[in-house]
Parts: C-alpha cells; sequence; structure tokens
C-alpha cells in the first residue's frame, strides 16, 4: 500500500512539474507578445514623415516582410525536396555503416553556428557565384527575377536563399529520416509481397505515413529561416526592394534588426521593434497554418 501510495505522488509531482512547464511557455510567450507591443506603439503612432524613409512605417514595413518572405521561400523551395531524398536514402537504400556516417554528418551539420554558415556564403560562396550570376542576367534577362545587371559580389537575395537552404536542409533530413524510419514494417512489407517496386512502396506506405511529420519538419526549417540574422548580414548587401534576384538590394527582418539595434534609440528603436512584432506574427501565422495542414491530413497519414 506504501509502494502504490509513493507511486500516486511520484506521478501527481510529475503531473505538476509537466503542467507548469507548458504554463511557463506561454507565460514567456505571452510576455513577450506584450512587450512588442508595447515597446512598438511609438512607431504606430507617429506621422509618417518621422519614420525611416518618410513614408510612414507600412512603406517602410512591407520591403523587408517581402524580403523576408522571399529569402525563406528560395531556402525550402531548394531545402525542402533535397532533404526528403536525402532522408530516404540514409533510411531506405544506403548500407548500414554509410547510413550512420550519413546520419551523423548531418547531424553535425545543424550544430554549425549561423555565423560560420554567414561567413562560408560571404568569403567562398557568393564570389563563386558571380559568373553564374552574370550568365543569368544576359540569358535569362527578359525574366524579373533575373533582371540585370548582375552583382559583381554575388552578395545577393538568391545567394542568402542558397546559404538558408544548407541551414535548414540538416533540420529537415533529420527529422525527416527518424519519421521514416518509424514506418511500420509491416506496411512496408505488404507492400513489396503485393508485388510493388521499392519506389512504388516508399509512394504507397512511406511517404502517406510520413506526410505530417515531414510538413512538421519542414516547418521548423521554415521558422528558422524566417528568422535567420547573422548569416543574412553577412552575405545579404541590403539595398532598396528589387524582383530581381541577381541583383544588389532587399533585405529581411531579422538583418534588418541586427544591423541597426546596436545604435538605435527612440523612435528608431520603436521601429525596430514593431519590425520584431511584424516577424512574431508572421512566425505565429506559419505555425498556425502548419498546424492546421497537419491536423487535416493526419487522418489520411496511416499512422492510425
Amino acid at each position: 500500500m506504501a509502494k502504490r501510495s509513493s507511486g500516486s505522488s511520484s506521478d501527481k509531482a510529475f503531473r505538476a512539474i509537466t503542467l507548469a512547464a507548458g504554463c511557463l511557455i506561454l507565460v514567456v510567450l505571452f510576455s513577450v507578445a506584450v512587450f512588442l507591443l508595447v515597446q512598438s506603439i511609438p512607431a504606430w503612432q507617429a506621422p509618417g514623415a518621422e519614420i525611416t524613409g518618410g513614408e510612414g512605417f507600412l512603406s517602410y514595413i512591407w520591403p523587408i516582410v517581402v524580403g523576408t518572405l522571399i529569402a525563406a521561400a528560395i531556402a525550402m523551395a531548394l531545402a525542402t525536396p533535397v532533404g526528403i531524398f536525402v532522408a530516404l536514402f540514409i533510411s531506405h537504400f544506403a548500407p548500414r555503416r554509410l547510413a550512420m556516417g550519413f546520419g551523423y554528418l548531418i547531424d553535425l551539420l545543424a550544430a554549425i553556428p549561423s555565423v560560420i554558415y554567414g561567413a562560408w556564403g560571404y568569403i567562398f560562396l557568393a564570389p563563386l557565384l558571380t559568373t553564374g550570376y552574370d550568365w543569368l542576367a544576359a540569358n535569362l534577362g527578359w525574366i524579373p527575377i533575373f533582371a540585370g545587371p548582375a552583382s559583381q559580389t554575388g552578395r545577393t537575395m538568391l545567394t542568402a536563399g542558397i546559404v538558408l537552404a544548407v541551414m535548414v536542409l540538416p533540420i529537415i533530413t533529420a527529422l525527416t529520416r527518424e519519421i521514416f524510419l518509424q514506418t511500420p514494417k509491416l506496411h512496408e512489407e505488404a507492400a513489396l509481397a503485393m508485388g510493388a517496386t521499392e519506389w512504388e512502396m516508399i509512394k504507397m506506405a512511406v511517404l502517406p505515413f510520413a506526410r505530417p511529420g515531414i510538413i512538421s519538419a519542414a516547418m521548423l526549417g521554415l521558422g528558422r529561416a524566417l528568422g535567420e540574422t547573422m548569416a543574412i548580414a553577412l552575405v545579404l548587401s541590403p539595398g532598396a526592394l528589387t524582383a530581381s534576384l541577381v541583383q544588389s538590394g532587399n533585405q529581411t527582418i531579422a538583418a534588418e534588426i541586427a544591423l541597426n539595434f546596436p545604435e538605435a534609440y527612440n523612435l528608431r528603436l520603436s521601429e525596430l521593434i514593431a519590425a520584431g512584432l511584424v516577424l512574431f506574427v508572421i512566425t505565429l501565422a506559419v505555425n498556425m497554418l502548419a498546424r492546421w495542414i497537419i491536423s487535416r491530413h493526419k487522418e489520411f497519414s496511416g499512422a492510425n
């Protein structure tokens, strides 16, 4: 009886600790939102002529919001399919020893600080891409995203998107690999027993089961791409908003805050905090959308 009472009290204590931890996260999130909202009020109420650019806060914020979304979209378009195929190779095609080595390498890439990726992009990748940008501007310049003149430094939005893709690739790959490995073996063996090829088995058994996990991994990578600061600040040469991805220009919210916050005060400080509030709302909206997509497709995933 004493043992049963002790176990019951331990369960209650553990339940209380986990409940407190969950509530603490909500309190911190709420306090951050309140802080950003209160500190950004002067920027919303200030006359338009006093805001950076002289045309009001909306005219100041929307170009860097667009730049943030463009950089994140490039990163996700490049990283998501590559991450899925790499995860499939590790989980279903690579020999065991090779798969373990690749897994360790992916985990190691995820631990590299963003400033290292930024330095790599600035010193090595950007100069390497200048020739390709010249070719794109000369041959495909009639497409707005490749319109010239191409940047001679390579510090463009496309370079920033590629660096972000390299940064989020380990996150997407590692999480997707773990989801693929959790696919019930009976499902895979049943598909093979019915005469399916290995690729057909993956389409019928693995990908439907892993769909919510793939979406979750992609959204986690998107969250990092939206909020990345140092890599963008090092790689991107900031400037006015432009549709071309091979010209200098564009900016993201996170890099705008990082570059200007140390010297900001009064109204300029409120502007940057208001920009942080906008990024907070965008990130929250993306996560809510991801949860809705996952809940919508979960019943068809095969996980249940």
